[in-house]
């Protein structure tokens, strides 16, 4: 029932766009000097209605549940197939689907369009296989020179709708569902491609600490000892320090190495806010501190409380001598006391280089998924300025496909995110892209075409997503309120356009010349925002900067 009242909604937001495009409006037509960047910064939440100041129009802001309907693509029906999930290490034989700068990942939708007698026909055989009934892979294609390479981590994906035309060909929407390695593929006899896809593990519960983050770093001593020995590191050459030390130096080291930048200034910055802080120098209080976090299996435990025990008898035993004995024994009871003192010190000394705990609590966090997908959340909302996304937050694994299927990147960093094994590392690498990520370049000569700020969600799928075109080429697009040294070629089309109530107009790199994407305008003075622009991420540039 929910899902039917969330078609019938989904279906009137349709009809009011179509309305909105063969209304005749009864004003009078004037010019428009007014810059359409202006117009662009108008947020798009949803068809809303407000008094426009310039003709007393009511404006509707575009929604942006229309373009991840693909409308474009006409009436599709719904397969009422949903499979099951399945476990790591199955084993399934799809058609399989080479797509150009296309990276698809768990649940994002994917459109298309199929025209080739090929492609038909692997199409059919999805519809009609028994062992993974409506499924086929996804795998990128790239070129490096003039040569296309293949990824060998893909997702497969499930048709969801679909319908064939009178020409026999087919329009089909998909949506991701697990990710594969490509163990091997071959031609199949009826001429399409087709892979032995092995489902990669996924973690059920995201771990708090992931097993191999800290499984080869050797356990810490408490927060003086710790501080001692980074200092030690940074300063002194290893050759200058003792065995365990150096052990401690080069553990320290090689974590520090593994950190990105950003984490490395995170790690430094607590370090030193650690050895700034004043801690306690009673020995009493180490030994206690000491017995509670060793859980009473301190090698030195039994030691030193039998040493403090004689320190004290020894005490008792020299008053009561020295009333008594000769100089000559008092000096040598001094001397066995002193003895005694050194020897309790030497104890204390030892419990403080005890390991109280691995590492600090930060560097922990550093390793959360939950931790991590709430910094994820919180980056995400400052720069698409997304909803409440607690949901998600609550659910690491279904949050890093969510940012990395949507995240405005090119697509190279967007296969890498996919090949990564583990939500936090998966998250960590996220996070670290939305905050370098600043600037769009043209990937053949890097040119900037827009920055971070320009970025404009027209999408409920995000500001990047898939669309096809009549020819069956799949583009995945970010939308932007403003670009730079870009030139428009040719006239606005309305046909086929995949964002109801816009027009397209081609768009090249005015310096290059290449096809970076396309403009569109509306095509109703009332509907806003007036124009935006949708650059293929197949032709930005990995540099963010």
């Amino acid at each position: 029932m929910d899902e039917d009242r969330i078609l019938a909604r989904e279906r009137l937001q349709i009809e009011q766009i179509r309305q909105l495009d063969f209304e005749e409006l009864q004003v009078e037509e004037v010019e428009d000097d007014s810059d359409d960047d202006g117009d662009n910064l108008d947020g798009v939440r949803g068809v809303s209605h407000a008094p426009s100041s310039d003709h007393g129009l009511d404006e509707v802001t575009f929604n942006p549940a229309l373009a991840s309907l693909h409308t474009y693509l006409g009436e599709v029906e719904d397969t009422h197939s949903r499979v099951a999930f399945m476990g790591g290490g199955t084993i399934l034989k799809l058609p399989l689907f080479y797509l150009e700068g296309v990276v698809l990942f768990p649940e994002a939708t994917l459109p298309l369009r199929i025209i080739q007698s090929s492609f038909l026909a692997a199409v059919e055989r999805a519809l009609s296989q028994d062992d993974a009934p409506f499924k086929i892979g996804v795998v990128r294609v790239y070129r490096e020179g003039r040569q296309f390479k293949y990824a060998t981590v893909g997702t497969t994906a499930e048709i969801r709708q679909y319908r064939r035309l009178e020409d026999g060909s087919f329009n089909v929407i998909t949506r991701g569902q697990h990710r594969f390695l490509l163990r091997r593929s071959w031609m199949d006899v009826e001429g399409f491609p087709c892979g032995e896809c092995q489902i990669k593990e996924e973690e059920e519960v995201p771990l708090r600490t992931p097993k191999d983050a800290f499984g080869r770093l050797v356990p810490l001593s408490n927060v003086r000892d710790h501080s001692r020995l980074v200092t030690m590191s940074s300063t002194a050459p290893l050759g200058d320090m003792d065995g365990d030390a150096q052990s401690i130096a080069n553990s320290e080291e090689s974590f520090e190495s593994a950190l990105s930048p950003s984490e490395r200034r995170l790690h430094f910055s607590a370090v030193n806010s650690i050895m700034d802080e004043s801690t306690s120098s009673d020995d009493e209080q180490d030994i206690r501190t000491s017995g509670i976090q060793s859980g009473g299996t301190n090698e030195y435990d039994s030691r030193s409380i039998g040493c403090s025990a004689s320190y004290r008898d020894d005490q008792k035993e020299d008053v009561r001598l020295s009333t008594s004995e000769s100089p000559m024994s008092q000096g040598k009871h001094q001397k066995e006391e002193r003895l005694t003192n050194c020897r309790i010190k030497t104890d204390l000394t030892q419990f403080r280089m005890t390991p109280r705990a691995f590492w600090p609590f930060w560097v922990y966090r550093m390793y959360d998924s939950y931790c991590l997908a709430q910094r994820a959340a919180d980056l995400w909302k400052q720069i698409v300025g997304a909803p409440n996304m607690d949901v998600l937050v609550n659910k690491p694994d279904l949050l890093s496909f969510h940012i990395a299927s949507k995240i405005p990147v090119s697509g190279s960093f967007r296969q890498a995110l996919l090949e990564i094994d583990g939500v936090s590392y998966r998250l960590r690498r996220e996070i670290e892209l939305l905050e370098n990520f600043d600037l769009v370049r043209c990937k053949h000569c890097q040119t900037v075409i827009a920055r971070r700020s320009d970025m404009l969600v027209m999408s409920s799928e995000g500001p990047l997503g898939a669309y096809v075109n009549p020819y069956g080429f799949v583009h995945e697009i970010m939308t932007f309120c403003r670009a730079n040294h870009i030139a428009l070629r040719g006239r606005s089309v309305k046909k086929d356009s995949w964002f109801p109530g816009y027009a397209w107009t081609i768009a090249n790199c005015a310096m290059c010349e290449t096809q970076l994407g396309w403009h569109f305008t509306a095509t109703n003075r009332k509907l806003k925002p007036r124009s935006f622009w949708a650059i293929r991420s197949s032709q930005v540039d990995d540099n963010m900067r």
